[in-house]
């Protein structure tokens, strides 16, 4: 049986351990109202920071789960753990070869019954998730339905990730790609810095991410949770 500890989510508050941020404005994430904490980042996440910020969290009662993409980051004690791949990648350690590695010598540790497969397709150049993994994010909107098509069909990967982080994408593109689904749960991250985008979003999308815009502007931040509750109510999403 699948891990099924992030299908109810429909807003998320993403926090990147690398990234400091008071306790004032941990507590009002994490009283907001939001489904869930994501911990992770693209750089600069290690096993201290990270036991740092998830000892934080847990002063709290919101679910919390982490991105798990360096072995040696591997904190006990979160809810969940998502184990990403990136689609669009021209290395193949980002999409297979480091997973191997880890499971070859971790695999013994892992809480299997928490953790799930996370499909990433990268879709913003300019992003250091996609300088760093090498993804080929200028490709066509056939090519990236495609792309999901082969994490939801072929591979059968429970979340796809569609991410253009630091841009806000296309709205159109993304519905299209959860209308081409058939089992994945579809997250959307990239750009939402007022409820307006976020409200948009959650049209398409299952589950909206929130990440960058915490650390710009907390107010705007907090407004996404009710115009993603709001927007989902709308169109009578049942989890």
């Amino acid at each position: 049986m699948l891990p099924s500890f992030y299908s109810s989510w429909r807003h998320v508050f993403k926090l990147d351990p690398e990234r400091p941020i008071d306790d004032a404005t941990l507590d009002a994430i994490c009283t907001s109202g939001t489904d869930a904490i994501l911990v992770g980042g693209s750089s600069g996440v290690t096993f201290d920071n990270t036991v740092d910020l998830m000892s934080r969290i847990r002063r709290y009662e919101v679910p919390c789960a982490f991105e798990l993409s360096d072995p040696a980051c591997g904190v006990p004690g979160f809810d969940g753990y998502f184990i990403p791949s990136v689609l669009n990648t021209k290395r193949s350690e980002w999409l297979i070869g480091h997973h191997v590695k880890a499971l070859r010598d971790y695999s013994h540790l892992l809480p299997w019954e928490s953790i799930a497969g996370e499909a990433y397709l990268v879709l913003n150049p300019d992003s250091t998730v996609a300088r760093l993994t090498g993804a080929e994010a200028n490709i066509g909107s056939n090519e990236a339905i495609a792309y999901s098509q082969v994490a939801d069909r072929l591979w059968n990967i429970p979340v796809l990730y569609v991410e253009y982080s630091g841009t806000f994408g296309d709205m159109e593109l993304l519905k299209r790609i959860s209308n081409s689904l058939k089992q994945a749960q579809l997250f959307y991250g990239g750009g939402i810095d007022n409820p307006e985008r976020a409200a948009q979003a959650a049209k398409a999308a299952d589950t909206v991410v929130v990440g960058n815009i915490i650390y710009e502007n907390l107010g705007a931040a907090l407004s996404t949770v009710g115009a993603v509750n709001l927007s989902m109510k709308e169109q009578g999403h049942v989890f």
